[in-house]
Protein backbone atom coordinates (compact mmCIF):
# COMPACT_ATOMS: atom_id res chain seq x y z
CA UNK A 1 0.00 0.00 0.00
CA UNK A 2 1.32 3.42 -0.99
CA UNK A 3 1.40 6.03 1.77
CA UNK A 4 -1.01 8.84 0.90
CA UNK A 5 0.05 12.10 2.54
CA UNK A 6 -2.99 14.11 1.44
CA UNK A 7 -5.93 14.00 -0.96
CA UNK A 8 -8.85 16.20 -2.00
CA UNK A 9 -11.16 16.41 -5.02
CA UNK A 10 -8.35 17.60 -7.32
CA UNK A 11 -5.11 15.97 -6.28
CA UNK A 12 -3.30 13.28 -4.31
CA UNK A 13 0.07 13.55 -2.59
CA UNK A 14 1.82 10.17 -2.40
CA UNK A 15 5.10 9.10 -0.79
CA UNK A 16 6.84 6.95 -3.42
CA UNK A 17 9.00 4.08 -2.11
CA UNK A 18 12.52 3.76 -3.46
CA UNK A 19 13.10 1.28 -6.30
CA UNK A 20 9.62 1.76 -7.73
CA UNK A 21 8.77 3.17 -11.16
CA UNK A 22 6.68 6.35 -11.27
CA UNK A 23 4.91 5.20 -14.46
CA UNK A 24 4.86 1.89 -16.36
CA UNK A 25 7.93 0.97 -18.37
CA UNK A 26 8.35 -1.25 -21.40
CA UNK A 27 7.66 -4.93 -20.85
CA UNK A 28 5.31 -6.91 -18.63
CA UNK A 29 7.83 -6.88 -15.78
CA UNK A 30 7.74 -3.06 -15.59
CA UNK A 31 4.00 -2.48 -15.21
CA UNK A 32 3.96 -2.14 -11.43
CA UNK A 33 4.43 1.54 -10.59
CA UNK A 34 3.32 4.29 -8.23
CA UNK A 35 0.70 5.59 -10.67
CA UNK A 36 -1.02 2.18 -10.92
CA UNK A 37 -0.85 1.69 -7.15
CA UNK A 38 -2.43 5.09 -6.51
CA UNK A 39 -5.14 4.33 -9.08
CA UNK A 40 -6.25 1.39 -6.94
CA UNK A 41 -7.45 3.98 -4.39
CA UNK A 42 -8.03 6.91 -6.77
CA UNK A 43 -9.06 5.52 -10.19
CA UNK A 44 -8.87 8.91 -11.97
CA UNK A 45 -5.29 9.68 -10.84
CA UNK A 46 -3.15 11.27 -13.57
CA UNK A 47 0.61 11.75 -13.70
CA UNK A 48 2.02 15.29 -13.41
CA UNK A 49 5.74 14.68 -12.82
CA UNK A 50 8.06 11.78 -12.02
CA UNK A 51 10.73 10.69 -9.61
CA UNK A 52 13.60 8.39 -10.56
CA UNK A 53 13.03 4.68 -9.94
CA UNK A 54 15.65 4.71 -7.17
CA UNK A 55 14.46 7.93 -5.48
CA UNK A 56 11.85 8.00 -2.73
CA UNK A 57 9.55 10.81 -1.69
CA UNK A 58 6.72 13.14 -2.57
CA UNK A 59 4.78 13.04 -5.83
CA UNK A 60 1.59 14.91 -6.70
CA UNK A 61 -0.99 13.27 -8.96
CA UNK A 62 -4.01 15.05 -10.43
CA UNK A 63 -7.52 13.64 -10.14
CA UNK A 64 -9.07 15.66 -13.00
CA UNK A 65 -7.87 16.76 -16.43
CA UNK A 66 -8.20 20.41 -15.39
CA UNK A 67 -6.06 19.85 -12.29
CA UNK A 68 -3.47 17.98 -14.38
CA UNK A 69 -3.20 20.92 -16.79
CA UNK A 70 -2.88 23.43 -13.95
CA UNK A 71 -0.26 21.40 -12.07
CA UNK A 72 1.73 20.61 -15.22
CA UNK A 73 1.85 24.30 -16.03
CA UNK A 74 3.09 25.04 -12.50
CA UNK A 75 5.97 22.61 -12.99
CA UNK A 76 6.79 23.94 -16.47
CA UNK A 77 6.80 27.55 -15.28
CA UNK A 78 8.82 26.69 -12.16
CA UNK A 79 6.11 27.80 -9.77
CA UNK A 80 6.80 24.70 -7.68
CA UNK A 81 9.33 24.42 -4.88
CA UNK A 82 11.11 21.12 -4.21
CA UNK A 83 13.68 20.06 -1.65
CA UNK A 84 15.50 16.75 -1.33
CA UNK A 85 17.76 15.20 1.29
CA UNK A 86 20.72 13.10 0.27
CA UNK A 87 23.87 11.62 1.75
CA UNK A 88 26.81 12.22 -0.55
CA UNK A 89 30.21 10.55 -0.53
CA UNK A 90 32.96 12.45 1.24
CA UNK A 91 32.72 16.03 2.50
CA UNK A 92 32.63 19.13 0.28
CA UNK A 93 35.14 21.86 1.09
CA UNK A 94 32.31 24.42 1.22
CA UNK A 95 29.17 24.32 3.36
CA UNK A 96 26.80 25.44 0.59
CA UNK A 97 26.81 26.34 -3.07
CA UNK A 98 25.22 25.82 -6.44
CA UNK A 99 25.91 23.76 -9.55
CA UNK A 100 25.09 25.09 -13.00
CA UNK A 101 26.05 22.44 -15.55
CA UNK A 102 24.03 21.65 -18.71
CA UNK A 103 22.84 18.07 -19.07
CA UNK A 104 21.76 15.73 -21.85
CA UNK A 105 21.06 12.04 -22.25
CA UNK A 106 24.11 9.83 -22.83
CA UNK A 107 22.43 8.08 -25.77
CA UNK A 108 24.91 5.18 -25.91
CA UNK A 109 24.38 4.49 -22.20
CA UNK A 110 20.73 5.34 -21.66
CA UNK A 111 19.22 6.24 -19.23
CA UNK A 112 22.42 7.87 -17.96
CA UNK A 113 22.84 11.62 -18.30
CA UNK A 114 26.05 13.57 -18.88
CA UNK A 115 27.31 17.14 -18.70
CA UNK A 116 27.51 18.65 -22.20
CA UNK A 117 28.26 22.34 -22.68
CA UNK A 118 27.37 22.25 -26.39
CA UNK A 119 24.20 20.18 -26.56
CA UNK A 120 23.07 19.99 -22.94
CA UNK A 121 20.02 21.78 -21.51
CA UNK A 122 20.60 24.26 -18.70
CA UNK A 123 20.45 22.71 -15.23
CA UNK A 124 20.74 24.45 -11.86
CA UNK A 125 20.96 22.92 -8.37
CA UNK A 126 21.42 24.63 -4.99
CA UNK A 127 22.88 22.60 -2.14
CA UNK A 128 23.65 22.99 1.57
CA UNK A 129 25.42 20.78 4.09
CA UNK A 130 23.21 19.61 6.98
CA UNK A 131 25.42 17.25 8.99
CA UNK A 132 28.32 14.85 8.85
CA UNK A 133 27.31 11.18 8.73
CA UNK A 134 29.16 7.89 8.98
CA UNK A 135 28.57 7.32 5.25
CA UNK A 136 29.43 10.84 4.13
CA UNK A 137 27.71 14.23 4.30
CA UNK A 138 23.97 14.86 4.59
CA UNK A 139 22.89 17.66 2.28
CA UNK A 140 19.71 19.51 1.34
CA UNK A 141 19.31 19.77 -2.44
CA UNK A 142 17.05 22.26 -4.20
CA UNK A 143 16.62 21.72 -7.95
CA UNK A 144 15.87 25.01 -9.68
CA UNK A 145 15.42 23.17 -12.98
CA UNK A 146 14.02 19.65 -13.34
CA UNK A 147 16.31 17.71 -15.67
CA UNK A 148 16.47 13.93 -15.60
CA UNK A 149 18.99 12.67 -13.01
CA UNK A 150 19.94 16.31 -12.35
CA UNK A 151 20.75 16.03 -8.66
CA UNK A 152 22.63 12.77 -9.15
CA UNK A 153 24.83 14.04 -11.99
CA UNK A 154 25.45 17.42 -10.34
CA UNK A 155 26.65 15.77 -7.13
CA UNK A 156 28.88 13.44 -9.16
CA UNK A 157 30.27 16.46 -11.02
CA UNK A 158 31.13 18.05 -7.65
CA UNK A 159 33.17 14.95 -6.87
CA UNK A 160 30.68 13.76 -4.25
CA UNK A 161 28.19 11.31 -5.82
CA UNK A 162 25.15 10.27 -3.82
CA UNK A 163 25.72 7.18 -1.68
CA UNK A 164 24.10 4.08 -3.18
CA UNK A 165 23.84 5.56 -6.68
CA UNK A 166 24.14 2.55 -9.01
CA UNK A 167 24.62 4.82 -12.03
CA UNK A 168 27.00 7.52 -10.86
CA UNK A 169 28.79 6.51 -7.65
CA UNK A 170 32.06 4.60 -7.31
CA UNK A 171 31.98 0.90 -6.44
CA UNK A 172 32.65 1.85 -2.82
CA UNK A 173 29.83 4.38 -2.86
CA UNK A 174 27.42 1.86 -4.34
CA UNK A 175 28.37 -0.83 -1.82
CA UNK A 176 27.82 1.54 1.13
CA UNK A 177 24.00 1.44 0.83
CA UNK A 178 21.43 -0.97 -0.58
CA UNK A 179 19.42 2.00 -1.83
CA UNK A 180 20.05 5.41 -3.38
CA UNK A 181 20.19 7.86 -0.46
CA UNK A 182 18.05 10.51 -2.15
CA UNK A 183 14.60 11.48 -0.89
CA UNK A 184 12.13 14.15 -2.05
CA UNK A 185 11.09 15.52 1.33
CA UNK A 186 9.31 18.81 0.50
CA UNK A 187 6.95 19.91 -2.28
CA UNK A 188 5.02 23.17 -2.63
CA UNK A 189 2.90 24.54 -5.48
CA UNK A 190 -0.21 26.63 -6.22
CA UNK A 191 -3.34 24.56 -5.61
CA UNK A 192 -5.20 24.02 -8.91
CA UNK A 193 -8.54 25.08 -7.39
CA UNK A 194 -7.52 28.18 -5.45
CA UNK A 195 -4.03 29.16 -6.66
CA UNK A 196 -3.07 29.37 -2.99
CA UNK A 197 0.36 27.93 -2.18
CA UNK A 198 0.17 24.52 -0.49
CA UNK A 199 3.12 22.59 0.89
CA UNK A 200 3.77 19.00 1.91
CA UNK A 201 6.52 17.21 3.80
CA UNK A 202 7.62 13.56 4.01
CA UNK A 203 10.37 12.98 6.61
CA UNK A 204 13.59 11.53 5.26
CA UNK A 205 13.69 7.76 5.96
CA UNK A 206 17.48 7.45 6.21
Amino acid sequence: MIEIIYSDDSLVIANKPYDMLSVPGRGEDKQDCLWRRVQEQFPTARIVHRLDYATSGLMVLALTLEAQRHLSRSFQERLTSKRYQAIICGEPSETAGEVKLPLRCDWENRPLQIVDFEQGKSAHTEWEQLSKESLGTRVALKPITGRSHQLRVHMQAMGHPIVGDRFYATEEGIAASERLLLHAEYLAFPHPDTDEQVEFFAPCPF
